[in-house]
């Protein structure tokens, strides 16, 4: 693994990816402060191993990497961890928890216990819990409500113990039959306001909250009790895919004001990475080089 940033030189960037929406604003180099707080979410290079993501991150100067199970399981929890530390990255957060919904969830609590244990083993602050959706056939969607906060008790003092804080992660309406039952910041601080704030927190992904009417009142309020675990940004892209869960795009190529809810946070008191997670194809597609080059544009041009 390259454990030295290998320094490009800065170049105008005619086109972007994946978009072709043409710029040219000049690519932060590595040292550029813009970059301090920059975090890459690997769900962005999804088809990256882990050594490439962390050596991609190192290339472009990035000083933090979000990380996934499924990437974190094929490399190996301990090489992963001495893989991040000995790189001197910065764990964002740790993707993902959580589906808790279920009426039969013994093995998902199991489960999230490893997914603790292996958070606290990186020295991820955070693990990212997705709340999980309606079982098939269910139509009590309180009751999958209560379930999901039942779980999230049995979990709390499991985290505390091993100083990992469970950020709850509202999704957009668009997922609450299938992936999460909590679907506004609103609700998800209803339930975190049910522990201590180093305990349990909520995750602001604009992606999922820009279309709430609600939402400054909301980071001000997890801000004000120092629950905003991380700070998630991608676009809301139209029309569309088939697949919609894909539907994220580059910061710029949307409708989200990433900009506007970036200064929401900061004003709320989030002192953490601002960490970009993208599920698109054609980013998936794309050379990963490119696409850090392009994400690294973008925060400069559309988030700060």
């Amino acid at each position: 693994m390259t454990t030295t940033p290998r320094h490009r030189p800065v170049v105008p960037a005619p086109v972007d990816v994946p978009s072709g929406r043409s710029v040219h604003t000049e690519t932060p180099a590595p040292g550029d402060p813009r970059l301090a707080r920059l975090s890459l979410n690997q769900a962005t290079v999804k088809r990256w191993s882990l050594t490439q993501a962390v050596d991609g991150c190192l290339r472009a100067g990035l000083p933090a990497i979000g990380l996934w199970r499924e990437h974190v399981q094929e490399t190996g929890l301990e090489r992963s961890a001495r893989l991040v530390r000995d790189a001197g990255l910065r764990v964002s957060s740790y993707c993902r928890g959580g589906f808790l919904s279920d009426p039969s969830r013994t093995d998902a609590l199991e489960d999230n216990r490893r997914a603790i244990d292996e958070a606290a083993e990186l020295g991820a602050p955070v693990l990212v819990m997705v709340a999980g959706g309606l079982p098939e056939g269910d139509r009590d969607l309180a009751g999958a409500r209560e379930r999901v906060a039942e779980g999230i008790h049995a979990l709390a003092p499991y985290a505390a113990e091993r100083g990992v804080r469970l950020g709850l992660e509202p999704l957009h309406p668009l997922f609450c039959a299938d992936r999460a039952v909590l679907s506004t910041l609103g609700q998800a601080l209803d339930l975190a306001e049910q522990f201590s704030p180093e305990v349990v927190g909520v995750v602001v992904d604009t992606y999922h909250v820009w279309w709430d009417p609600a939402v400054f009142d909301q980071i001000a309020r997890a801000g004000a009790a120092g629950r905003i675990t991380s700070f998630q940004v991608c676009d809301w892209i139209t029309p569309l895919p088939v697949d919609s869960l894909l539907g994220r795009g580059m910061v710029g190529d949307g409708h989200i004001d990433a900009r506007a809810l970036h200064r929401a946070v900061l004003a709320a008191g989030y002192e953490g990475d601002v960490e970009w997670e993208v599920f698109n194809e054609d980013v998936w597609s794309a050379d990963g080089d490119e696409v850090i080059a392009t994400m690294a544009r973008r925060h400069a041009e559309c988030v700060l």
